[in-house]
């Protein structure tokens, strides 16, 4: 008995071949067509089986119209928020039978708009977007566009672009930097800096407004000395903290746009000789795992990202079955999480 080559896939024809039969037989027996005896069904099955054979899944998608698959596109996978979010999705969508194909820019525009053209050239269902530093630095918005124009579902996470018409599930920003910047006053704080993040991003900004307001209704001043942008990385601290410290009246609280340029500000609050938090109190954002086990363990505050995940996949299962369903802005609140490292006594 000769089997099919191992050098490539088997195929239906070449089952219908062995038992001598028309593909479409073998198609309806391996989807068990009632129309096929029980006993040659049987047979086709475990000789397929057997030989390893597998369903063309792209064919059947051209089929059935639809592929089963959905694209997500992050900036990064290096903080444990991205990762939440994108556990959020799958426990939705998994049982849903969804695949997704998880696409990380790297801040990139350019590779952003790649994946976009990609997804929809292999077209995905639908697609989940926090959008990148380049994005929003550029401009650019025709790979957004595009999917729209393919009537494909769109629904932006964490982040989102103003102004563009889709769904979108993010956090209140603003009131969790609000929040943080006002219990360091409440710990005595008169000084407080901001390591803000990258110019432009809507999560960066909400958090400097927040930062602002806080400061303006406690009637502190707002001193540029004290405010300086980093890129989201612990590293991306070290300069501007540094030169913080070294000022005539260096500050007395920070706080950082996320847990990693927190840490970062404490390493070389640290290091030049200052206590945390009796001279400099901190706090962070995001309430990343390592912030608890630092020390002092980090005040920050926390983003609900399973919650963000879930909620989109919620409003995507909406949208594809009515697509006149408006699209959908839901912010999620944020919460502070008091630790030592803010705790001034």
């Amino acid at each position: 008995m000769k089997t099919p080559s191992s050098d490539r896939p088997v195929t239906i024809k070449d089952i219908a071949r062995k038992f001598k039969c028309s593909p479409s037989t073998v198609s309806r027996a391996l989807n068990n067509h009632p129309l096929i005896n029980e006993d040659t069904r049987k047979n086709l099955q475990e000789y397929a089986q057997k030989v390893g054979y597998q369903r063309n899944s792209v064919s059947l998608s051209l089929l059935n119209k639809r592929t089963g698959t959905l694209g997500v596109i992050v900036p990064t996978l290096n903080h444990q928020h991205e990762t939440a979010i994108i556990d959020g999705l799958q426990s939705i969508l998994q049982p849903q039978g969804y695949l997704m194909n998880i696409c990380v820019t790297n801040e990139s525009y350019l590779l952003e708009k790649e994946y976009v053209e990609k997804l929809l050239a292999n077209r995905v269902e639908g697609i989940f977007l926090s959008i990148s530093q380049e994005t929003y630095d550029s401009g650019h918005y025709e790979h957004l566009e595009s999917i729209i124009q393919r009537k494909v579902p769109l629904v932006f996470i964490d982040r989102e672009y103003g102004g563009f018409e889709a769904s979108r599930v993010t956090i209140d920003d603003y009131y969790g930097a609000f929040a943080a910047t006002e219990h360091l006053v409440k710990m005595g704080c008169q000084r407080i800096a901001h390591l803000k993040g990258p110019h432009g991003l809507a999560v960066t900004e909400q958090r400097f407004n927040g930062y602002l307001d806080c400061l303006i209704k406690y009637q502190l001043p707002i001193n540029e000395d004290l405010i300086a942008n980093t890129n989201f990385k612990v590293d991306s601290a070290v300069i501007p903290t540094q030169r913080f410290m070294e000022l005539p009246s260096p500050p007395d609280g920070i706080f950082g746009v996320n847990d990693q340029v927190a840490i970062g500000a404490m390493y070389v609050i640290r290091e030049q000789g200052f206590e945390v938090p009796r001279q400099v109190a901190i706090v962070g954002f995001d309430d990343s795992p390592i912030s608890a086990y630092i020390s002092p363990p980090l005040s920050t505050v926390r983003r609900p990202g399973k919650q963000i995940g879930a909620e989109a996949s919620r409003i995507f299962l909406g949208e594809i079955k009515d697509r006149t369903l408006p699209f959908e802005n839901l912010i999620l609140p944020s919460s502070l999480i008091i630790r030592e490292s803010s705790l001034r006594a």
